[in-house]
């Protein structure tokens, strides 16, 4: 099938809703995928939310294996530099929020706390600094956030920062917290 540039995102709109079908979607993946991060025109929500309503967890083990890879590089690469510039995928947040319409966010949560470095604890500050605490997101997002080490990795983050003009960031979601 040969999709005009313009019709990428009501396509991808179309797939998660009324048009095509489980063929279509894995037809149509690996560009919607690589669209997401090279550009800001599609929607991770919508693009993610379309694999659990084709079973992705019942395709064949080599296309579960490409979708995880996929959303591991992306993962790293967001966490690897601040701010991001990883298209569709502007924050930890927004990260985090798409893929857990598709799955489980604990295995990003446990490669944040082995990511050290200014960046990602730039991303941490930005997440607690930004989070509505009262608001529906991920869970277990929530629940990693409120954890004593990350507390006081956002301390520790601080004192490494104290000289930096993002320190006053990392003061803040460590007061939030």
């Amino acid at each position: 099938m040969l999709v005009d540039e313009h019709d990428l995102f009501s396509l991808s709109i179309s797939l998660g809703g009324t048009i095509g079908g489980r063929d279509d979607v894995k037809s149509l993946l690996p560009l919607l995928l690589e669209r997401m991060v090279t550009s800001m025109e599609l929607d991770p929500g919508v693009v993610l939310g379309m694999l659990p309503r084709e079973e992705w967890r019942t395709w064949p083990e080599a296309e579960q294996e490409s979708v995880d890879s996929y959303l591991d590089a992306v993962w790293r690469s967001l966490l690897a530099a601040y701010p991001s510039n990883v298209g569709s995928f502007v924050d930890t947040v927004t990260f985090l929020v798409a893929v857990s319409t598709a799955e489980s966010v604990d295995r990003f949560l446990d490669v944040w706390d082995d990511t050290l470095g200014s960046a990602a604890d730039r991303h941490l500050a930005d997440t607690v600094n930004g989070l509505n605490f009262a608001a529906r997101g991920p869970r277990t997002l929530d629940a990693w956030l409120r954890r004593a080490t990350v507390r006081d990795r956002l301390y520790e983050a601080f004192e490494r920062d104290h000289d930096s003009n993002w320190a006053d960031d990392l003061a803040q979601a460590y007061d939030l917290l």
